[in-house]
Parts: structure tokens; sequence; C-alpha cells
């Protein structure tokens, strides 16, 4: 799908720099496995050509990068299919989220306007990721019964504090300021300034041509809130954070509480899982590796049915998670999360010589 606007990936070089243009403004640049492809192939193309010295990602249309996969895809096949086409999906999806993390070559991410899911998966790993005030920013999957993927709970996990985990259970979104402080982001640049920042790729190093145009950030919300943040959500259990958050007396906190309540509780508790395993596992194809674990176990869930047909396919915003709370999901529904897959790893951390290759201990 290409919106009746050409390719889904729009390709081009300007100068030294060359150009991926993520290009379904009509489905808020959503990826699908067709993007993926093209995108990696890009990458290889432009890694052996010396003409080009920078890799710039931006989205077509005014409303945002990219707000995550395609999940009406996934929906109809995890509820008609066999899975593998949204098996297929990830498994090239987060190859090229590590490929994007070790490329040799910068690699500039445009995050102006919504960013969520697959689409911080396609910049948040790269060398210079640039913010605006239109940045809007999450990994919601939770509120999809779904566990943040794309690396996405590698980057969580290294966010100062518990604000990561707070990102990741509540799926709340984020603004500049902010995904500068949790290591999302590394510039700030006025929305307006974005196309003189493209012509100065073209000519100068990265590094002069953002120093022209970065400013300091407005401010956020998080740093205000690290105190019952990181208070609440260092808790071992979900059910204890959420006791936390609504005897804590900050009404953010009893918000936070109100949100995650609403989330899945069996995702919720996988998440919270993710976490704390994704700190101690260390590389990003590791965590990966994990991810595609959980993914692949929760495509064969109720919830994330469910979750997508309440959010994007009826748009009810009523799911009706089964099991419907936190008490009823027990620690055997959790681990499934995590159950090796024998010869079906994605074994990234294998081929880098990273811990977590297959057969390797948690």
């Amino acid at each position: 799908m290409s919106d009746g606007t050409g390719a889904p990936v729009l390709l081009r070089t300007d100068g030294r720099a060359a150009h991926l243009v993520l290009n379904r403004p009509r489905a808020l640049n959503a990826l699908n496995h067709e993007m993926v492809l093209r995108l990696g192939e890009a990458l290889t193309v432009w890694e052996s050509d010396p003409a080009v010295e920078t890799v710039v990602l931006t989205g077509a249309g005014e409303r945002g990068l990219c707000a995550g996969g395609d999940i009406r895809v996934v929906h109809a096949d995890a509820r008609d299919g066999d899975g593998s086409a949204s098996a297929a999906f990830w498994r090239d999806e987060y190859r090229l989220n590590a490929r994007i993390a070790r490329y040799p070559k910068p690699y500039v991410a445009v995050m102006d306007g919504i960013v969520m899911g697959g689409g911080v998966g396609v910049s948040a790993h790269g060398d210079v990721r640039i913010v605006t005030e239109r940045s809007v920013i999450a990994m919601p999957e939770t509120g999809i019964g779904f566990v943040p993927d794309v690396g996405g709970t590698h980057l969580l996990s290294r966010a100062p504090g518990e604000l990561g985990t707070h990102l990741a259970l509540t799926g709340a979104r984020i603004g500049a300021a902010d995904a500068l402080l949790c290591g999302l982001a590394d510039h700030y640049i006025p929305s307006a300034a974005l196309p003189d920042l493209l012509a100065d790729l073209a000519a100068l190093p990265v590094a002069d041509a953002v120093a022209r145009h970065a400013r300091p950030a407005p401010g956020g919300d998080l740093a205000a809130a690290r105190e019952w943040i990181d208070a609440c959500y260092r808790a071992d259990t979900v059910e204890e954070i959420v006791r936390r958050l609504l005897d804590h007396g900050d009404p953010a906190a009893k918000e936070a509480a109100e949100t995650l309540l609403a989330k899945s509780p069996t995702a919720v508790k996988a998440t919270l899982a993710a976490m704390r395993r994704a700190r101690a596992l260390g590389s990003l194809e590791a965590v990966l590796d994990q991810e595609y674990r959980s993914s692949l176990a929760g495509l064969g869930t109720h919830d994330l049915v469910e979750g997508i047909r309440a959010q994007v396919v009826d748009k009810d915003r009523a799911p009706r998670w089964s099991p419907a709370t936190l008490a009823e999901v027990t620690d055997a529904d959790v681990e499934r999360y995590f159950a090796r897959l024998g010869a079906r790893e994605l074994g990234l951390a294998g081929e880098t010589g990273e811990p977590g290759a297959p057969g390797a201990a948690d």
C-alpha cells in the first residue's frame, strides 16, 4: 500500500546524504513488511556507496514519522491466519532495528510528530535522533494486549530510574524534553528549522548541521515526577506497583494507576517481566531475541486480537480482557512469553557473539 502517492518508502540522495522517507501518510506511515524490506535493501546499497556519508529518516505528511506497525494486518493474521505472516514481518523488522543500531554510517532520524511502536524501532536506535515541539513518542503496546517490542524494552530499561517502567506499562505519551531525558532522543530542533537542517545535511557533517539548529527543549513532565515514579515502579509486582500508585497521594500517580489498570492485565505483567529481564540481558540483540519470543507468544492470545479490535478495528475503546484482572494472571501465563523457540529463535545475539543465543541461559 502506498496511498496512491508512490512507493511506500521513497529513496533519494541529496549531496552527501541519502534519504529514507516513509510514505504512507494516510496510514500515519505505519510499517508493513514491504517497507521493512525496502528500508533494509536501501541500507545495504548505501553502506557500500562512498558517495553516501549520512542516512536520514523522515516521514511523509504532516502528522508524524510513523505510528507503528500495521496492526490491522497482525489482527487478521492472529484471528484468521496461522501467524506465519506476523512472524516473518517481526523477524525482518527486528533485524532491521538491530542493523540501524550498528549501521556504520551516521543514521539521522527526524522524530517529528507521532512516533510510536515500530516508529520508535526505526528511529530511536539511530545515531542522531531529532525531536521537535510536535513530537509525541510512546510504546503503547499494553493497550492492545501486547508487549513492547522493536527493542523498546531495551531502550526503556535504560531510562533513568523507573521512568522506562512507567512508560512501558502505561503506554504514556511523551514530548521532546521527556524523550531527551529518557534517552530516546539526542537533540531538540524546532520543526520550522527542519527544512534548513535537511539542506545542511546535504553539505555538512552531521554534527555541524545539527549544531546550527539545535536548541534547548521546552520543559517536560517526567523530571518533576521522578520521586513518585521511582518509588512506586521499583516494586517487584504489578499489583504492588498499583497499590503504591494509589496510596502515594499525588494525583498523577493515581491517574497512572487507573491508566495501568485499563491495559491488558496479562500484557502488563509480561511487560514488567520483560523490562526487568532486559536490564540483565545487556545487548540490544539479546533483548530483540527475547522480544521475538514474547511477540510470538502474544500472537496466540485472546488479548491481542481483542485489543486491536477495540482500539483500531471497531474503535469502541472497550476491550474485554481475559483474564480480566491482574490477580487472575498466573506466573505460568507470564513465563510463556519467554519460552525458548528452538529452531524458530531469532538468534541475533548468537550472530553477534552476545549472551542470549539459543540454548543459553536467560
